[in-house]
């Protein structure tokens, strides 16, 4: 697959594989991250990268766009059939350049937008100081409540009749429990506000019906396509017809220049094996993996945010083990087992030592563990967090990984 790279440039080819090697050599568990198919790879490493396609299909600024045009056609009306979506724009770069689109499409900078606390399970976009999110718009944050660690919806309620907003986030990037999208859509009907669900994280399980659908109530959806929807890095918008040439208008001419077509052709190929009836199994996996995962980790007397999880993720919480997220990050890799450190509600550590540690099951589950692996799994990360100092165990526990990787192949092929 690189004979050409090998000769070109073998630095690189040489880091590519090393990458490709920790990938089969680690438990993935960041939930963000996914494995793609050869096909997505494929049309990734494809010609389409090489045509400027400025504009739409069938209203672009260059000529010798008629296959570019029909590869990103076929990729709208596959993501409007899986959604159920009247428009879908799938040429943003990322999931922060989507919001970033929508915010520009109907907000005027100072605006005031309710969103999730970044500490609570939100998103760097939805008001981070450090964002462009913040720095242009006036954020004001909700969060979950102090003893279930749930979204508190009389807060959000609260807060938008206080503040007025003129648009509310909901959707996260830390939360395990399910998002009630009907909820947020009444408060905002309440304080004549649109409403945007990010779904990036739970995209995968949206379109296979695991988790409730924020297309009946939100004004614009927006997403990533990597996650547990296991394409290629990219974004997508979804909106009503009504609100649809805002949006188009605001990703291009307004934050964006040409689209990156192979990106386009290999999101095209990830939503048509999303529609596939393996991809149904897939969700449903995540889901008993996630929940199994869960129930190891607090039997072993771990704390989890909330109790648990419905989706692909749960937030480990250290405090009860007076650990932080910067150093257990750090031996679970050292053992072979990919994490990432994370604020937990309430937190008082810095965000860049946090008290947590963000899991999810996506990567896993694509590699076919099931829920038998996730039990050892969770045995393994309960032993380093409560001996972290103890470099025997985790020797053995990264001996014991590479040998369940060893089970799992990934990317055989290559």
């Amino acid at each position: 697959m690189h004979k050409h790279l090998t000769q070109t440039d073998p630095e690189i080819y040489n880091l590519i594989v090393k990458e490709t090697n920790r990938q089969r050599s680690h438990l993935e568990m960041i939930p963000s991250e996914n494995f793609v198919s050869l096909a997505v790879l494929e049309a990734m490493g494809s010609t389409p990268t090489n045509k400027y396609a400025e504009g739409y299909p069938g209203k672009r600024y260059y000529g010798g766009c008629q296959f570019v045009d029909e590869m990103e056609e076929l990729a709208i009306s596959r993501v409007k059939k899986i959604f159920g979506a009247d428009y879908a724009n799938v040429q943003p770069h990322s999931g922060s350049q989507a919001n970033m689109a929508v915010f520009m499409a109907v907000l005027e900078p100072k605006d005031t937008i309710l969103a999730m606390d970044l500490a609570h399970g939100g998103h760097l976009t939805h008001g981070s100081s450090v964002n462009f999110s913040g720095k242009l718009y006036n954020f004001v944050h909700y969060g979950v409540t102090q003893e279930e660690q749930v979204i508190d919806y009389d807060q959000v309620r609260k807060l938008a009749q206080q503040h007025q907003p003129k648009m509310i986030v909901c959707g996260a990037s830390a939360y395990p429990r399910t998002i009630h999208f009907k909820k947020f859509r009444e408060i905002a009907d309440e304080v004549g506000a649109y409403l945007l669900a990010d779904m990036a994280h739970i995209a995968g399980l949206v379109a296979t019906h695991h988790h409730e659908s924020p297309i009946p109530y939100c004004h614009f959806v927006t997403s990533t396509t990597h996650k547990t929807l296991r394409g290629p890095r990219g974004g997508i918008i979804l909106s009503t017809e009504e609100l649809s040439k805002k949006v188009a208008s605001r990703i291009f001419p307004g934050i964006q220049g040409g689209p990156m077509m192979h990106t386009i052709a290999a999101k095209a190929v990830s939503f048509l094996e999303v529609m596939q009836p393996s991809f149904i199994t897939y969700s449903q996996d995540i889901i008993d993996n996630a929940k199994v995962l869960a129930e190891t980790l607090v039997e072993k007397g771990i704390t989890l945010t909330s109790g648990g999880t419905d989706n692909h993720l749960m937030l480990i919480d250290l405090r009860s083990q007076k650990r932080t997220g910067k150093a257990i990050e750090k031996v679970l890799d050292d053992a072979g087992i990919t994490t990432n450190k994370n604020m937990v509600p309430f937190d008082t550590e810095s965000p860049f030592v946090t008290s947590g540690i963000r899991l999810g099951v996506p990567a896993l589950t694509t590699r076919g563990m099931k829920t038998s692996e996730m039990k050892i799994i969770g045995n393994w990360i309960a032993e380093i967090i409560f001996d972290c100092d103890n470099d025997k165990i985790i020797e053995k526990v990264k001996g014991e990984v590479q040998e369940l990787c060893e089970k799992f192949p990934l990317y055989p092929e290559l």
